[in-house]
């Protein structure tokens, strides 16, 4: 595959995400199998799922402000919670608009 034809959601993952994706298709994505591997719970390894599906969506979300993206990644890694990241969001638009 060449390297242009090669999504932009794969080159935004970190090495870790990417680990746990091979991971996931190597085990057939058992959810089971994962969490053995990665020796923690069931609901562990679908949590961490979830991120990474969060993280592939708003990769793949089109929008002409990288700041809005930028805001909601840091609320997918749980680096700002969700309600902040909202907050920060909306100043950056009302701030905008003036």
């Amino acid at each position: 595959m060449e390297i242009d034809k090669i999504p932009p959601w794969i080159f935004a993952l970190e090495q870790e995400d990417a680990a746990f994706l091979k991971n996931f298709v190597l085990k057939s994505g058992s959810l089971k199998e994962i969490a053995k591997l990665y020796g923690v719970s069931y609901p562990t390894v679908r949590l961490r799922l979830d991120k990474l599906i969060q993280k592939i969506e708003l990769n793949d979300q089109k929008e002409d402000e990288p700041f809005p993206t930028f805001i909601k990644g840091l609320a997918v890694d749980s680096r700002i919670d969700l309600e902040t990241a909202k907050i920060i969001i909306e100043k950056y638009k009302q701030e905008k608009e003036n």
